[in-house]
């Protein structure tokens, strides 16, 4: 059965932020609850609680609600009234369309001596001779009984008239116990016909679908489509008489319903995740190993290929708000597989790339999936040849001269474009100037040479 957990009490308390013990008001209607508990212990200040809807057979763990001052419990399967004495505010009880037909239970409400609404329309017991005379007399406090104003001269005569309609009542309440107590036997019959049922129609139904041989099921594949079709219009037949043979408004009737939806209701799901679960996989190599271009996601996307720096750029057009945790990125020698949102992305190569040396990252402003793939075959461009007449030590001297002056040198393809000046010789020249012949100066000589 469904009872209150803390996490639908939290969530129903949105309008204070969420927290529970501080609540004052709460809204638990059609919730399908079948046992009404823990919220005397969670919400000790509860003033209003809704409960309309639901399937409690019974009103129970509300009795420390000190503060509460409006239970409505209507549209439930509540047969006596109970519990509510230690509701010391209650000044409104909303019990219509119950099962209540013990009527002498609203004794109980003595003690509520705030208690100014009763609400008890669509139940048994209103159907009673001298329904309303017994409450107004049972009740002082009421002002208003099925949103009827109670007159002074009406309890009067209902307290002149009590002790032959409380008779009454009890002769009326007893007819109506016996009459539940048969309703309850026969809704454990039917309870348990229908187990027996579906138990029989489980194992005819395993008996079929478990041949002795491969064989077998191979004869049996065309009988099987023909079974199906059989079974739908069978379980069509059972569903039309569920709902049209004829029952008693009893909370057990309601609770069998409420079950039988249910069972619908899951039955139907499992159908759409088997149905799922059978969709064929995504072929994205074949039995022969040839790799296939898949686009399931059906995103658009560009290859460049960018010679420069001897590599591919796919770039994936993947959603701007996708998180990156949905992309799963695998790059292979001859292709590259993505996976966004489990939808696989695949493209075969032109040429072979180096997966290690591969790297995936998000554009900032798009959002798109940029992936970068370097070539396994790498490429020497004429942009980065130097000719072979120009001699190592010449360029080793250039770069030297190109760092101190702080200007960019730029080798040429072609030698007799451009002439290398000889550095050594132009700081002798320096040293010497002014000095006169070098061979009257020998001693200076050495002393540049060294």
């Amino acid at each position: 059965f469904l009872s209150v957990t803390e996490d639908l009490v939290r969530r129903c308390a949105e309008h204070n932020n969420c927290e529970i013990f501080s609540l004052e008001e709460i809204s638990l209607h059609q919730q399908e609850i079948e046992k009404l508990e823990y919220l005397d212990k969670w919400c000790r200040d509860l003033k209003i609680l809704y409960l309309q809807n639901n399937l409690i057979p019974k009103i129970e763990n509300v009795s420390r609600l000190k503060k509460l001052e409006y239970l409505n419990v209507a549209l439930n399967n509540i047969e006596r009234i109970e519990n509510l004495e230690g509701c010391e505010e209650l000044k409104k009880l909303d019990l219509t369309a119950n099962f209540i037909g013990e009527l002498s239970s609203i004794e109980s409400l003595k003690h509520n001596i705030h208690l100014k609404e009763l609400f008890l329309a669509g139940n048994p017991c209103t159907e009673f001779e001298g329904y309303r005379q017994f409450v107004v007399a049972t009740l002082h406090q009421l002002k208003y009984l099925d949103s009827k104003e109670i007159e002074r001269s009406e309890r009067i005569k209902a307290l002149q008239d009590y002790p032959e309609v409380k008779q009454k009542i009890r002769e009326q309440e007893q007819v109506y116990l016996l009459k539940r107590a048969r309703e309850k036997e026969e809704a454990q019959r039917r309870m348990q016909e229908r187990k027996d049922k579906k138990q029989k129609q489980m194992e005819s139904k395993l008996g079929f679908d478990s041949p002795d041989s491969p064989q077998e099921k191979e004869n049996h594949q065309a009988e099987g489509d023909g079974e199906q079709e059989t079974c739908k219009t069978v379980e069509d037949d059972e569903d039309r008489r569920f709902w049209e043979e004829p029952t008693p408004y009893t909370p057990e009737s309601r609770l069998e319903t409420h079950r039988y939806i249910e069972e619908k209701r899951r039955a139907k799901d499992n159908t759409r995740e088997s149905k799922k679960s059978e969709k064929p996989p995504w072929t994205l190599i074949t039995a022969e190993g040839k790799v296939l271009n898949v686009n399931v996601p059906k995103l658009h996307f560009s290859l460049k290929d960018d010679e420069e720096n001897n590599q591919f750029i796919l770039e994936l057009a993947v959603y701007r708000y996708l998180d990156t945790s949905l992309l799963d990125v695998d790059v292979q020698p001859t292709y590259i597989r993505v996976l966004v949102k489990g939808k696989p992305f695949q493209f075969v190569l032109p040429e072979e790339v180096k997966p290690d040396s591969s790297s995936a990252k998000r554009s900032q402003t798009t959002g798109h999936l940029v992936v970068t793939m370097p070539k396994a075959k790498e490429i020497i461009l004429a942009k980065q040849k130097v000719s072979a007449s120009i001699k190592r030590s010449d360029c080793n001297t250039l770069q030297k001269n190109a760092r101190r002056s702080g200007k960019v040198e730029k080798l040429e393809v072609d030698p007799s474009k451009y002439s290398f000046p000889d550095v050594t010789k132009i700081i002798q020249e320096k040293e010497r100037t002014g000095q006169g012949p070098i061979k009257l100066q020998p001693e200076k000589i050495t002393e540049v040479k060294k």
